[in-house]
């Protein structure tokens, strides 16, 4: 009865909770690098640095100019790198995920894999 009620268990509710588990942690690091914001984002001074003018001649307007550019390309370069490594994570903790989802009704099949193994081929300190 115990055996029955793991397997119902395992092959139902168990494997259920393992797809929620992975929605969740796919939707947690999502959240954690933010890839909506920063690609909404993208061309955003770096940590919000921006040049105010000071004063009215051509000068200081064009160094103020070219401080917010160079602000720009600093975020835009920082931002690009966290949505590739973001993106990377992503496609990594899906393939996991992925793996563990298909390898999961084998799970409950190892002792008696192990078993069989056992029996015909010996315990492994005695093969060689």
């Amino acid at each position: 009865m115990l055996l029955v009620g793991f397997l119902g268990w395992w092959y139902n509710t168990g494997w259920r909770g393992q797809v929620s588990r992975i929605g969740d942690t796919m939707i947690r690091t999502n959240d954690w690098f933010s890839i909506p914001l920063l690609i909404k984002t993208f061309f955003a001074p770096f940590r919000q640095i921006s040049a105010n003018e000071i004063g009215n001649d051509i000068s200081s307007s064009f160094r103020a100019w070219s401080d917010r550019m160079f602000s720009r390309m600093i975020g835009a370069f920082m931002r690009f790198f966290m949505i590739i490594f973001g993106a990377i994570t992503l496609v990594l903790i899906l393939i996991i995920s992925l793996i563990r989802l298909i390898l999961w009704p084998i799970f409950p099949l190892v002792p008696v894999i192990g078993m069989a193994l056992m029996l015909t081929v010996g315990t492994p300190w005695n093969l060689f």
